[in-house]
């Protein structure tokens, strides 16, 4: 199987991801990132069409430091949309070879994972997950940032589904035969380490976002060993950007109003957090905001923090220092 080569990391403009989808009937009805649960519940069954449960599980290992799991379990026993397939974040759309957790994977390695869960240049994908929908935004973008336009994220995600209801099945789900994929890697969607440094240094225009909690950008908590965020960054947690009660993504006006400072510019958005999953929700809200000169870091702070050398802001009593 041909694929596009790896390209290296720019700081051009972003990619687009309001490209048209007219010539595919479910992708024409796929009017911006997000599906309403009616609307899914409404295609269910529908010729192309994929359902992805990109569920992770928060876990904690014997010395208490965090990890995720998979949450192929929670699919299985505690039941999923009907229909959809379990979509492997942690080792089949990661590369597991990859310096850190959550490494994107290789062009190869996106075609390989994207089949294997049914999917290919035809089909209409919607993903979701049993969380706030950062892993669903994290697989969103993957798809795009690998050449497919057709794909949404079920806004609210099983949360909402289950709530209002709706049908849940259990069990295995056999994905249906991909006719072949393939990737064509947009480089403009992933910035480097030195990308962020040309940001800091000036010799690069770019806003940077970061998606972590609160209290991990102020520096109050946090795994890893050197904590605060990278200076500049507008604060913008992944947590925050849907309801509490519904799961749903905020309306429009709340999201601007997290925003608010980076749509004030022109300039380019870098979105990032601690592995490239909550900065996934930073960049499908302003999709859904309409700005599409979005990239991610993808090592985010795993690999940042880990440079003594590479400077980190904490906020003091209001202040960064």
């Amino acid at each position: 199987m041909t694929h596009a080569s790896d390209p290296a990391a720019t700081t051009g403009p972003a990619i687009d991801l309001a490209a048209d989808t007219s010539a595919h009937p479910l992708g024409a009805a796929l009017a911006g990132p997000l599906v309403s649960t009616q609307w899914l519940a409404d295609h269910l069954g529908s010729d192309g069409l994929v359902i992805l449960d990109a569920t992770v599980v928060a876990s904690t290992r014997p010395d208490g430091s965090p990890t995720s799991v998979s949450g192929l379990d929670q699919y299985l026993v505690d039941g999923h949309v009907p229909g959809a397939v379990f979509a492997d974040l942690l080792d089949v759309f990661s590369d597991p070879a990859g310096p850190y957790p959550f490494s994107r994977p290789t062009p190869s390695g996106f075609e390989a994972a994207a089949e294997s869960v049914g999917v290919d240049a035809d089909t209409t994908v919607v993903v979701y997950d049993a969380s706030a929908g950062q892993w669903a935004a994290r697989l969103w973008w993957l798809f795009r940032a690998f050449g497919h336009e057709r794909v949404a994220v079920l806004d609210g995600g099983a949360v909402k589904w289950k709530a209002e209801e709706r049908p849940v099945e259990r069990g295995h789900v056999e994905p249906r035969a991909a006719a072949g994929f393939l990737a064509e890697e947009r480089p403009d969607a992933w910035v480097s380490k030195a990308d962020i440094a040309a940001v800091l240094d000036g010799s690069a225009d770019a806003s940077l976002v970061c998606g972590l909690p609160p209290k991990e950008f102020s520096g109050e908590a946090g795994a890893r060993s050197r904590l605060g965020h990278i200076p500049g960054s507008v604060s913008a947690p992944a947590v925050r950007l849907v309801s509490r009660e519904t799961n749903a993504f905020l309306p429009a006006a709340a999201l601007r109003a997290t925003f608010a400072d980076v749509l004030a510019t022109d300039s380019r958005i870098v979105a990032y957090c601690a592995a490239g999953i909550a900065a996934a929700s930073d960049a499908l809200a302003l999709a859904v905001l309409g700005r599409n000169d979005v990239a991610i870091y993808d090592a985010s702070l795993n690999e940042w923090a880990a440079d003594p050398d590479a400077p980190l802001a904490v906020v003091d009593a209001g202040r960064p220092t």
